[in-house]
Formats: structure tokens, sequence, C-alpha cells
């Protein structure tokens, strides 16, 4: 099942292709962490799926529902959502927890990757 509201289609991880998708991607990753219940989930689909089309060449993104996918959201250590991680080498470079502007979020996500 898609996010409310992402208009374009941030790929999909799941437990079985995150390993694949995120840790052994080259480049940066941003995985958003979303639930169907979540209403600040809806909130910032739109910003994630702009982001991925603004940035699709610099910046990987995917998605996970964390309640089809228990074990990549506790292996992650995943507790409220949304929760954004970016992944530099595939080890976690930033988490971010609640829903953001456009414009917050891309400060804080070119903070890390600067750092």
């Amino acid at each position: 099942m898609s996010p409310v509201n992402m208009p374009v289609d941030v790929p999909a991880v799941t437990d079985d292709t995150f390993e694949r998708e995120v840790l052994g991607r080259d480049g940066p990753v941003l995985l958003y962490f979303w639930a169907q219940w979540c209403p600040s989930c809806r909130m910032v689909a739109p910003v994630i799926s702009r982001i991925a089309e603004e940035r699709a060449g610099s910046l990987t993104v995917r998605r996970i529902n964390a309640d089809e996918n228990p074990l990549t959201t506790r292996n992650q250590q995943v507790m409220s959502l949304p929760t954004l991680m970016l992944f530099l080498d595939g080890r976690p470079a930033l988490t971010l927890v609640g829903a953001r502007s456009r414009a917050r979020l891309l400060s804080e996500v070119d903070a890390a990757l600067e750092g």
C-alpha cells in the first residue's frame, strides 16, 4: 500500500531488500519510515516525494512501511513515525523524527552530507 499523498513513486524497501537497497547502495540514501495510520506521515509524504524528484541524481530516496517491515524498523531502533534516516556508506549518519518542512529537512540533510 502506498503512502497517502505520495505523488511521485518513491521506491519501497522491505525487510528482504533493505540491505541491498540501502546499506549496499553507492551514495547517500534517505530512508523514510512511515505507516498508513500515521497523520504526520501523510503530512511529510509530499515533501519526501518532492525531494526524491529534485535530488534524483545525488540522493537516493526510499520508503519503508514500518508496520509491514518490523525487522528493519526494530534493527534501526525506530520508535516513532515518521522517521527519516540518512545512510552514508551503509551506515546511519542522521536520524530525524517527526514531520518537517522541505526547507528544514533539506538543510539538515545537506549539513550531514557536508559534515
